[in-house]
């Protein structure tokens, strides 16, 4: 029954994409990130599903005439350099066998973006995506924390099997850096079954984070929250509730949870930290000795026979310090370019979409700098989404100052009865 379900499911995203081209954007990242194959039991469980939608989205991209072309943005050119990047370093690996198949599944990963760019043109679809990825991975955050309050926290909680965020650490960061578009979704939605909803699976979702286990996922955790009540109109509202409710589950955490947690503050007596902090002296060594090639991809069977566990040092001692540079740079360069971009249309009343569109992309990165310190996660297809998404928001909104003069203007315009020869004379260009 359940594979029958899927293949319903997937025959209609396949019609779908085929019928509005930008709609296999969504699909893809409902794929990617909800991976509704995973809970079928039979064959379809088997099927490359998320392959044959791309092949399909891809063909149907080269018949449509509703894109647009690769935004002018430097962040899409120093993506592609990077990706390019890694085609040199994979040719100085040390370790061949492994580098060519783990290129082969970044590049998988990477290839999908242009379809975003490009089929993604109005602030509507980019509005539609935000939201498919926040539900994506939103029911999933829902679901482990009913099933964690449950349970009584006393499991961990994992994403779903095949998936980048199957991890308990990884599955707590992808919900973590939901969490501010699921907030987003609240104030951009008129539905109010839909706000309420989205103001329930919130407390689950912090729910699941903590029943990652994850010493990480609690620091961001921290971080997130700041930001998330940092930008709230009803700081005297969220706080109290925020309090209360903590006060509240701790009494129903375990003491290993406790006793876990408390590793934090003696992370010199942890074998696992000892062993990060030794990983991360190992890259750092080894990338000083080959500062532009780096290890190639999966380099730490090579250098320090342990997983990265830091996806600066991942990206660091794999790559080198060029592609270390331009990676970082994606990463800043979006949350200073967000942290921008409300001031720029701070006498625009009609443009208050941006504010919240920044703000929460931006906390939404923030969580996977934060996240990331300590998971090796370099490559996750999420973070690329983020980086992406703000740059189709600074296009639209610097498209909607251009084309749109400013109501005040148009008012005094009409005041003075000069709203006739306005209409028809002035260039939308011309203000």
């Amino acid at each position: 029954m359940r594979d029958a379900v899927v293949l319903a499911f997937l025959i209609g995203c396949v019609v779908m994409t085929i019928k509005r081209p930008w709609w296999g954007v969504l699909c893809l990242a409902i794929f990617s990130y909800m991976n509704p194959h995973a809970y079928a039991w039979g064959f379809v469980r088997t099927l490359p599903v998320y392959q044959t939608l791309f092949i399909v989205a891809v063909l149907v991209f080269f018949t449509t005439k509703d894109k647009q072309r690769l935004p002018k943005d430097w962040r899409v050119t120093t993506f592609y350099c990077l990706w390019a990047y890694f085609f040199f370093t994979t040719l100085t690996a040390e370790n061949q066998f492994w580098a060519w198949p783990k290129l082969l599944e970044v590049s998988k990963i990477y290839a999908p973006f242009f379809l975003t760019l490009m089929l993604i043109n109005t602030r509507e679809k980019l509005y539609y995506l935000i939201i498919t990825i926040a539900a994506s991975i939103g029911l999933l955050g829902a679901k482990a924390g009913i099933w964690a309050i449950g349970s009584g926290f006393a499991y961990r909680v994992y994403g779903p099997e095949g998936t980048q965020f199957y991890e308990n650490n990884a599955f707590a960061i992808a919900v973590l850096m939901v969490l501010p578009l699921i907030v987003l979704w609240i104030r951009e939605t008129a539905d109010w079954r839909i706000r309420y909803a989205c103001m329930a699976a919130i407390p689950l979702c912090i729910c699941s984070v903590i029943s990652s286990w994850s010493r990480g996922a609690l620091l961001c955790l921290g971080v997130v929250g700041f930001l998330l009540l940092w930008h709230s109109s009803r700081k005297w509202l969220i706080l109290p509730i925020a309090i209360a409710g903590v006060v509240y589950s701790v009494e129903f955490l375990p003491e290993e949870w406790f006793a876990r947690m408390y590793t934090l503050g003696t992370y010199g007596e942890d074998a696992s930290a000892l062993g990060r902090l030794q990983a991360w002296a190992d890259g750092w060594r080894y990338v000083l000795k080959h500062p532009f090639t780096g290890a190639g991809f999966d380099g730490w069977r090579y250098v320090t026979f342990r997983d990265w566990h830091s996806s600066y040092v991942e990206m660091l001692a794999e790559h080198g310090f060029i592609a270390f540079a331009m990676w970082l740079s994606l990463m800043l360069g979006s949350i200073i370019s967000l942290t921008r971009l409300p001031g720029l249309v701070a006498h625009r009343p009609d443009m208050a979409w941006v504010k919240n569109y920044s703000y929460m992309v931006r906390a939404s990165l923030v969580a996977y700098m934060v996240g990331t310190l300590f998971l090796g996660l370099a490559y996750w297809d999420i973070f690329y989404h983020m980086v992406f998404i703000s740059v189709l928001i600074k296009k639209f909104a610097l498209e909607q100052l251009a084309e749109e003069p400013d109501p005040a203007f148009r008012r005094e315009a009409k005041d003075k009865n000069y709203a006739e020869q306005f209409d028809h004379s002035a260039s939308p260009h011309s203000y």
